[in-house]
């Protein structure tokens, strides 16, 4: 049983993580934000939603991203309903942390809109919320660093579906990791 539960999982200096980045550095900054998206929404929401049925406020911040990302609206609404919605619930559940874990993933994935490093911040989310949602949590390090890597393979792959090959305008991403 692990000391204390992380709000985070995966290894940033794994090689399937040092692969996902540099898939991500071979990216239009529309292909990463549209993957983001598509991944937050049809991978984590489910799990945020099953566990807090009722609270909309993930939902929103990834139909609000979506809007802006269709001209349909301006930044400052969309940062305000990721700062002010997703991340407010996910302050909020200190005592659930599948469903914690989960609203930071959306929230993460939601913010790609206006900072594309958040990706790497979804997938590290995104592991703790499957694991824990899967496991439990009181399982050993081991059970979740096997399905932090399942996560990332499964991420990358996600990538990996919608990549355009020889991108011609990839994004200039700095990760300070």
């Amino acid at each position: 049983m692990p000391k204390k539960l992380r709000k985070m999982l995966g290894d940033v200096n794994a090689p399937s993580c040092i692969a996902l980045r540099e898939l991500i550095d071979t990216q239009s900054e529309d292909t990463i934000r549209k993957w983001c998206l598509a991944y937050a929404e049809e991978k984590i929401l489910p799990i945020f939603e099953k566990h807090c049925p009722g609270d909309d406020r993930p939902r929103n911040a990834v139909n609000a991203a979506y809007d802006y990302l269709d001209g349909k609206v301006k930044f400052p609404m969309v940062k305000n309903i990721i700062l002010n919605e997703c991340h407010a619930a996910a302050r909020e559940l200190d005592g659930n942390p599948v469903a914690q874990a989960a609203a930071r993933a959306v929230g993460q994935g939601s913010a790609v809109v206006h900072t594309l490093t958040h990706s790497l911040g979804l997938f590290f989310y995104a592991a703790a919320a499957v694991a824990y949602d899967r496991v439990g949590l009181k399982a050993v390090e081991e059970a979740y660093a096997e399905i932090a890597e399942e996560v990332c393979v499964d991420y990358t792959n996600a990538l990996r579906a919608i990549a355009v090959a020889d991108e011609a305008n990839p994004a200039k991403l700095k990760w300070n990791c």
